[in-house]
């Protein structure tokens, strides 16, 4: 099985710091040079209230990354769909394809923070239901000659999006209830996860195949993307120490998810290597890791000491880097 490695980017800070642009170019031609496989940017419009979090936008920090780079695959890990007018969306995902060469994969889900969709007017209620028809007309307007219909306040007319991408964006669904891993198996391309341990990982994996079976679709025709905080250090203790504190001042565990701080990789290399080999074997095709606070002397160490230890990573003989 090939598994191939990407990174996270900080497009998206604590409240106490800011995104750099200069640092991000500095940091994915880094990740590009020493053979990583994707970058993926994390999307919100706002988020916060007493301690806001600064974040740059998501596609438009893509774009800047694909001027940048050559063939490092670029992600959105994962973009709140039901807040982005379907139209607008198509044609600035279809851009993005087109000046990175084919490159986009796009994660959307439901969402979850209500603020934003009340500043948008989105109803937070029907978040689900406006996700399923803000993806179809996707679909529609990326591969479509023309489109005609009405989709509740959404009126097309002889639509014709142009020019069509030569290739439509890879599209993976995020999300942890039955119901998104439903829409994974029927509506998208693969799933992408979030701060999963590898067990729980399984486990929801199982069951986007059976509802593939279910629908009457193969499920190897659907890919998956875990996205995994890393520490590497001198010991498993002194990376747990780390880890911790920055996984509460960046991120958000749903309750209701499977989704929890202890799916953080740590330790040392050969440590990595074995806690990562676990999400291998529970069917991981490609992992999105999240560097301790972005260091580059972290992004350094996963690539030279953790990767080689790993079956399927760049570098390693048992099998090729690249997976398309």
């Amino acid at each position: 099985m090939t598994v191939t490695y990407g990174l996270a980017i900080e497009n998206f800070t604590s409240a106490e710091g800011n995104p750099n642009f200069t640092g991000l170019i500095d940091y994915a031609r880094t990740a590009e040079r020493l053979g990583f496989r994707s970058l993926w940017a994390w999307d919100h419009l706002f988020l916060g209230s007493k301690q806001p979090f600064p974040c740059f936008e998501a596609l438009s920090t893509l774009t800047t990354l694909a001027a940048h780079t050559s063939d490092i695959e670029l992600g959105t890990g994962v973009l709140v769909l039901p807040i982005r007018d379907p139209a607008l969306l198509a044609k600035t995902a279809a851009t993005l394809q087109a000046t990175s060469g084919g490159r986009l994969t796009l994660g959307v889900a439901a969402g979850w923070y209500e603020r934003e969709f009340a500043a948008t007017g989105s109803p937070f209620r029907s978040r689900g239901k406006r996700f399923e028809r803000n993806l179809d007309l996707c679909y529609r307007l990326w591969t479509d000659d023309e489109v005609t219909g009405e989709w509740d306040e959404l009126s097309f007319r002889r639509v014709r999006m142009l020019p069509r991408p030569s290739a439509r964006p890879k599209v993976l669904i995020g999300g942890y209830v039955d119901r998104v891993l439903r829409r994974v198996a029927t509506m998208g391309d693969g799933w992408l996860t979030y701060f999963y341990r590898a067990d729980a990982f399984a486990r929801s994996w199982k069951r986007i195949t059976e509802h593939a079976e279910d629908a009457g679709r193969d499920p190897a025709e659907l890919t998956n993307v875990a996205q995994l905080p890393i520490c590497v250090d001198s010991s498993f203790e002194e990376a747990d120490r780390k880890v911790g504190p920055f996984l509460a001042e960046y991120f958000d565990n749903p309750e209701w998810s499977d989704a929890t701080p202890e799916s953080a990789i740590r330790g040392t290399p050969e440590q990595c290597a074995e806690q990562l080999t676990e999400h291998i074997e529970a069917g991981v095709a490609h992992i999105a890791l999240v560097p301790h606070r972005y260091l580059p002397d972290q992004v350094e160490r996963i690539a030279a000491e953790v990767l080689p230890l790993l079956p399927g990573a760049a570098g390693s003989p048992v099998t090729e880097a690249v997976a398309r």
